[in-house]
Order: C-alpha cells, then sequence, then structure tokens
C-alpha cells in the first residue's frame, strides 16, 4: 500500500520510509515496560544486533533505561520524556502564553480540590464519592475528575518548566 507523500504513513506499515533509528526509536517511546532487544527489533522490522547497538547508544544518551540481566532489556526513560516536553513547550510558547495555561490548569486544580474537600486526587476515595453522587454514571465521573485531575497537575507542572526554560532563555539573551 503506497501513501499520499504529504499525509499521514498507512496503518499496514507506518515505519515506511523511515531508517532504522526512527523506527527503534518510536517502538522505544511506545514501550510502557522493560523488553527485550530482540522484540523491540521485531516491532521496529530490523535485525536485533543493529537493535541492540542504537539502544545502546540510546542509553548513553538518556532516551532509554537498560536493565542489565539475561537477557538485557530496555525501557523508555520518562525523565527524558518529560523533558523533551518541556524543551517543546519552551520552543513553541511565549512566556506569557505559558503562565496563562499554568494559571488554567492551577484553576481546574483549584476546582477539583473544592469539589472534593482535599489537595490531592490520591486521598479521594471514589467509591465512597460515587455514592453519595446523583449523576447517572457516577463512579465513572469521578474517575475521570480524577484522572483530569492528575492530567492538570502534570500539565501545571509542565507548563511552569517550560516557562522558567524560557525566562532563563531571554535572561541570557538580555545579558549578550
Amino acid at each position: 500500500m503506497t501513501s499520499d507523500p504529504g499525509g499521514p504513513p498507512p496503518f499496514d506499515s507506518p515505519f515506511d520510509g523511515e531508517d532504522v533509528e526512527q523506527r527503534l526509536y518510536g517502538v522505544v517511546l511506545e514501550t510502557r515496560s522493560p523488553t527485550a532487544a530482540p522484540e523491540l527489533a521485531r516491532q521496529a522490522e530490523c535485525d536485533p544486533k543493529t537493535a541492540r547497538k542504537y539502544l545502546e547508544w540510546f542509553a548513553e544518551l538518556g532516551v532509554v533505561d537498560r536493565h542489565d540481566g539475561r537477557p538485557r532489556q530496555y525501557e523508555r526513560n520518562e525523565r527524558y520524556l518529560e523533558w523533551r516536553t518541556v524543551e517543546q513547550l519552551a520552543a513553541e510558547h511565549s512566556r506569557a502564553e505559558l503562565q496563562r495555561r499554568a494559571a488554567a490548569a492551577s484553576e481546574q486544580i483549584e476546582s477539583f480540590r473544592e469539589r472534593y474537600g482535599t489537595d490531592e486526587p490520591g486521598a479521594v476515595d471514589a467509591v465512597a464519592e460515587a455514592d453519595t453522587a446523583e449523576d447517572g454514571d457516577p463512579l465513572g465521573a469521578v474517575y475521570d475528575d480524577l484522572t483530569a485531575w492528575e492530567t492538570a497537575l502534570a500539565e501545571r507542572r509542565r507548563y511552569e518548566r517550560a516557562r522558567r526554560r524560557v525566562a532563563r532563555t531571554e535572561e541570557t539573551a538580555g545579558a549578550d
């Protein structure tokens, strides 16, 4: 199956046209648990020896965490993904926009805190909250709120880190 050069890749071979490094990088970013190189190679449609070479390089760069043992396994480095996300936000948005987004997330967080009477989503007893709700899907609604609350907390942290990154960059540029 061929794809439109300007469109997304076809579903049956999403990595067509990418080199081995890009395919393996994509597979690693989708991997959520320690996985051996031959399995990652299979998913990236490459030779296991080539996969090991790139995986070792990714480990040196901090993209993956290496788990020694037999077989050696690799998993994506969540700290790297967090850093990459913050860097991307800082590159794509102004300090004012990041501050606006952080403030919006803070408002959402405060709304959840008021609604559930606690500072952290982990302190909410979802079943007890659902028992007192009058909604059509009370337990599902509570879990949706808790997920949205966790997401807002993570987003606010990223926006604040990116805002500080932009501020440091602006200060450095102003010092020149």
